[in-house]
């Protein structure tokens, strides 16, 4: 398997990012946010750009996670790095099971019904406050310990960069590998792919399940760094910023989402004054990339470089 330059490159440009935010809270914010989000549109490119399928669920996994890590913290009296495993494993298995009756379905009708799933999960969280605390969300979450201290701040966002260039190197193998080339090849022809003897139905489960612990993951860190969470943190507009990354920078590639999620997850934090203009903004950049650039600034680009041998 050949290594490319520019990803190794791109890599060692994530760990060192936070080095150049430590002076300064707001921008080290602002990229312990994008980072989070450069984690979540890798896992989300698994399913939507190597398997074909738009998960617009993938923020309600991440929600069920952080409540329960929540959770499980404060009933069984545990720490973090021991509701982790728990809270991921548990929001990947449910995800799984809310998936199971889409998975069979391709292309819009998948979407319709990921799209269905995500918003029921976003009112359960709402009207079911003895878990979430409803609308109100719950504030003040400690940050994890670690040697008995507090985790924030630089070392925080040090982690998180961490985290993100795991997702990528994992993502990475998994589409240079058998698993990978077969989600490719039922993304391209599921009915062929059949026929050669690849389960459609298993791999599609995997995939969701991997996809799956992204979102998980993410979501117990999210909760974590921000400190807040309520059901507005992971309803289905969050689902399609996270799409938006993967398909603004170029779905089916490794460097596409990173790019997306680099140069759009920071702009609500930057483009304050026009806060209540994101959602109108979003929408416009879905249509924009969908008419003008359907393989993303990646894809272009790679498409170009082609054009040019």
């Amino acid at each position: 398997m050949k290594i490319k330059l520019q990803h190794v490159l791109m890599l060692v440009a994530l760990l060192a990012l936070p080095f150049f935010t430590q002076e300064d809270r707001f921008l080290g914010f602002i990229l312990g946010v994008t980072l989070l989000s450069v984690f979540w549109a890798t896992g989300m490119n698994i399913l939507y750009g190597f398997v074909g399928l738009m998960p617009l669920m993938f923020a309600a996994i991440s929600g069920i996670a952080a409540y329960a890590l929540l959770y499980f913290i404060a009933q069984w009296h545990i720490d973090f790095w021991q509701a982790l495993p728990l809270a991921t494993l548990f929001a990947s298995l449910i995800g799984v099971l809310l998936g199971l009756p889409s998975i069979r379905l391709k292309g819009f009708y998948f979407t319709l019904c990921s799209l269905i799933i995500q918003s029921t999960i976003t009112l359960a969280f709402i009207f079911f406050p003895t878990f979430t605390n409803g609308d109100t969300g719950i504030n003040q979450i400690s940050p994890p310990l670690w040697m008995g201290e507090p985790i924030k701040g630089f070392v925080f966002e040090c982690i998180l960069s961490v985290l993100a260039v795991t997702g990528i190197v994992l993502a990475y193998f998994i589409y240079n590998s058998q698993l990978g080339q077969r989600f490719i090849a039922i993304r391209e022809d599921d009915v062929l792919a059949e026929s050669l003897g690849i389960s459609v139905f298993l791999n599609r489960v995997i995939a969701f399940f991997i996809v799956s612990l992204y979102a998980a993951i993410g979501g117990c860190f999210y909760a974590t760094y921000i400190g807040f969470i309520s059901p507005r943190s992971f309803d289905v507009l969050s689902s399609l910023n996270i799409w938006l990354f993967v398909a603004f920078g170029g779905k089916a590639t490794i460097a596409g989402p990173v790019i997306g999620a680099l140069l759009l997850a920071p702009l609500p934090f930057l483009l304050q004054s026009l806060d209540a203009y994101k959602d109108i903004l979003s929408g416009v950049l879905i249509v924009l990339i969908t008419l003008l650039m359907p393989g993303g600034i990646y894809g272009a680009y790679l498409a170009w470089r082609n054009s040019k041998k």
